[in-house]
């Protein structure tokens, strides 16, 4: 999976097997290279999923929902990962989710998007320190006012 990444970003042959075991060790998979799909966890699927992504090298990295499935733990050490990688390959991350204490613990930036058209309702800096808990005072008091406002829109569609 990664390879083929590598090769459709055209990456030469010779190079794509240790480009491959470099971005593995990159989200903390070493040893994982050749691996078959139904060998992975959820965690480590989604692990393949941004290195594959990060194998494009691409500045920015899309990621819709991708811990939706995952259970709490696995989700709470994802997020570290990807702040880790965040900080490390100095990338822009566009991050969908629903989870507003998610976006709170992950994100510089939480914009809230209305129903209908969809467009911005309300953007908020997150000013709090990285790395942050998803528990921590914070992250909950953020967490409450922006929760609060997505059920005024949610409200509001309802209405109309």
């Amino acid at each position: 999976n990664i390879e083929l990444a590598l090769k459709l970003a055209g990456v030469p042959r010779p190079e794509r097997r240790a480009e491959a075991e470099r971005l593995l060790e990159l989200v903390r998979l070493n040893g994982a290279y050749g691996k078959r799909v139904h060998e992975l966890s959820g965690g480590m699927r989604q692990r393949v999923a941004m290195a594959r992504a990060l194998a494009q090298g691409s500045q920015v990295l899309l990621m819709d929902e991708p811990f939706a499935a995952l259970d709490a733990i696995t989700r709470d050490v994802l997020h570290d990962e990807i702040t880790r990688i965040w900080a490390e390959q100095q990338l822009s991350v566009l991050f969908v989710t629903h989870n507003v204490r998610e976006a709170v613990r992950l994100a510089q930036r939480v914009v809230l998007l209305s129903s209908r058209p969809g467009r911005v309702a309300r953007e908020w800096r997150i000013d709090l320190p990285q790395p942050r808990r998803i528990e921590s005072s914070g992250v909950a008091d953020l967490s409450i006012e922006i929760t609060e406002e997505l059920r005024g829109e949610i409200r509001r569609h309802g209405q109309h």
